[in-house]
């Protein structure tokens, strides 16, 4: 049997591929700070289930917490890397700043880190990191996010870069959501094109499954990460 591991799967995207993955017949690791919220996905699952505490501003004790799921697994054929953290917000404020760099660079670095000396060292696997669209161009109200999911995506072409020159059969998956129904947007009312966690996942889960490099999802977005490349930034700085 298959079996994958999602990081930050307490709620919204990663709660969802849990599912998704269980559903498909796939052995499925959990992580996430919040494991009572693990413990209530559980029951539900209709593949055997492995729950975690993991905190990724606690990077170097992420990295424990990771290996010593494997080994609870017995070994893993793919690694999510879903969690993430933003605020958006005209005021900057440095601590809100920092959790998303501490979050979104410095933890999940340590996971791809764990991640890739594992399947290294195994000779085959697949490293997902759920970057963003946001990763496409800058934005005045939540500048360390968009920088923090660039950095996501960039890391992971290096990773690839890697395996390719190694030639080994270890893959790398960058996925770019647009906007997406969860408790990090819900605040959020000038979202457009929204999709359910459930839509999301279902898409993220067939993009992984065709070992693509990357993937939007909705698979809509692809028209504007287009436009993103197209509008020169005295157009783009009037929005």
């Amino acid at each position: 049997m298959k079996k994958v591991i999602i990081i930050g799967a307490s709620s919204g995207i990663g709660k969802a591929l849990v599912e998704v993955f269980s559903q498909n017949g796939y052995e499925v690791g959990l992580t996430a700070r919040r494991t009572e919220l693990l413990k209530e996905i559980q029951p539900a699952l209709a593949t055997k289930s492995y729950i975690k505490y993991m905190d990724l501003l606690k990077p170097d004790e992420s990295i424990l917490a990771f290996n010593e799921l494997i080994n609870e697994m017995n070994g893993v054929d793919i690694v999510v890397i879903n969690s993430g953290t933003g605020f958006d917000s005209e005021k900057l404020e440095f601590s809100k700043e920092r959790s998303a760099i501490d979050v979104n660079v410095l933890g999940f670095t340590a996971i791809a880190v764990a991640s890739a000396n594992y399947f290294e060292n195994k000779g085959v696997g697949h490293i997902v990191g759920i970057s963003s669209v946001a990763a496409l161009r800058p934005y005045r109200t939540c500048p360390a996010y968009g920088a923090s999911k660039a950095f996501i995506s960039f890391y992971l072409r290096g990773l690839r870069h890697k395996f390719t020159r190694q030639k080994k059969d270890i893959y790398v998956t960058d996925i770019k959501p647009g906007f997406v129904y969860t408790p990090l947007t819900q605040n959020n009312g000038k979202m457009i094109w929204v999709s359910t966690a459930e839509k999301a996942a279902t898409q993220i889960y067939k993009a992984i499954i065709k070992k693509k490099k990357h993937a939007y999802i909705t698979k809509r977005w692809l028209l504007i990460a287009w436009l993103f490349r197209l509008i020169p930034d005295f157009i783009y700085n009037r929005f």
